[in-house]
């Protein structure tokens, strides 16, 4: 019995690496069956018993963040039933670039898009940092993100961040007609719950960010009206599920896309009860290859309001795929 424990706790040692999502259902079986051990020989062994409270509380902490109720096991079902719609496209051709700006035109061919099939789906591994507030410390960020583009579009992002080495679990969701945010300390309690119209109107400015930044080929969608302001910026608009936003977007001589901006993704408040009016940008650079595009690998999420200008959120990229896998 000592030695089936002892194996358990290693192979969850190793599940934490290899089988993240469900490493505490192994933790919790490898408790019980130390905690059988222990009790047969309690007065040598009764100091296992501390082990495994201490053991008791990540396996806790496991199901509370990765469990069946968990923010990521409501991201992940959704990136299922997502998977399970989406399809195969047709290729890009020059054809379908005649109506852009040649701004943007000039930004899809560098990219790589024409000849390829437009883009479906795609799912990003990110690392960074962010902050609630100009003056508020920073905080060590990972995230992933699945976006869908077959018919109506979806955004799925899903972080894990850590304040005072204490962690925090994000989702971002925009599926349908409606966008939400949550945010929660430990999987357990919500400090960040943001929804309504104004949640998802700015959603829909940042679903179009990342068609701008990750899926290029998605920018001849019918649904975006395009409006040249000059050489080397144009302004997009864009409409799905009822909201209609605005957004510029800047390019430099070589033709790479190296900012976006809007004023329809209004600030929420430290709690996302509210949110306020503020200009969003999304300076971007260090163009790498990503599959067989040729794409930005770093950004940052900046906020202005008058008299304050700061940077919220710093990323790298550090994956970025395209299917669904078949």
């Amino acid at each position: 019995m000592w030695l089936a424990a002892s194996v358990l706790f290693l192979a969850t040692g190793l599940a934490l690496l290899a089988w993240p999502r469900w490493w505490w259902a192994l933790g919790a079986v490898a408790i019980g069956v130390s905690m059988l051990a222990v009790s047969q020989s309690w007065t040598d062994a009764r100091a296992g018993a501390f082990a495994n409270l201490v053991m008791l509380v990540g396996v806790v902490f496991g199901f509370l963040v990765h469990g069946p109720f968990s923010l990521r096991a409501a991201h992940d079902a959704d990136v299922e039933r997502g998977l399970a719609r989406a399809g195969a496209a047709p290729p890009i051709t020059e054809a379908d670039l005649a109506h852009l700006p040649p701004p943007v035109q000039r930004y899809l061919r560098t990219t790589g898009v024409v000849g390829l099939p437009r883009v479906r789906y795609l799912h990003a591994r990110m690392h960074g940092r962010i902050r609630s507030g100009a003056d508020a410390r920073w905080m060590p960020l990972s995230a992933e993100q699945h976006n869908f583009f077959d018919g109506e579009p979806q955004r799925l992002f899903y972080m894990n961040a850590s304040m005072f080495g204490i962690p925090l679990q994000g989702l971002h969701r925009y599926v349908g007609p409606s966008a939400s945010m949550l945010v929660k300390v430990a999987g357990v309690i919500p400090v960040v719950n943001a929804s309504g119209p104004d949640m998802t109107k700015a959603e829909t400015v940042t679903l179009l960010n990342d068609m701008s930044i990750m899926a290029p080929s998605t920018l001849i969608d019918p649904r975006i009206e395009w409006e040249a302001i000059d050489a080397r910026t144009v302004r997009a608009t864009f409409t799905n599920g009822g909201q209609s936003i605005r957004a510029a977007l800047e390019f430099n001589d070589a033709g790479d896309l190296t900012n976006f901006w809007s004023d329809d993704r209004q600030k929420s408040s430290a709690d996302g009860a509210s949110m306020t009016p503020a200009r969003w940008s999304t300076p971007i650079g260090g163009y790498r290859s990503f599959g067989p595009f040729r794409l930005a690998s770093h950004g940052e999420g900046r906020w202005q309001e008058t008299g304050n200008d700061y940077t919220y959120v710093e990323l790298d990229f550090d994956e970025i795929t395209y299917g669904p896998p078949r």
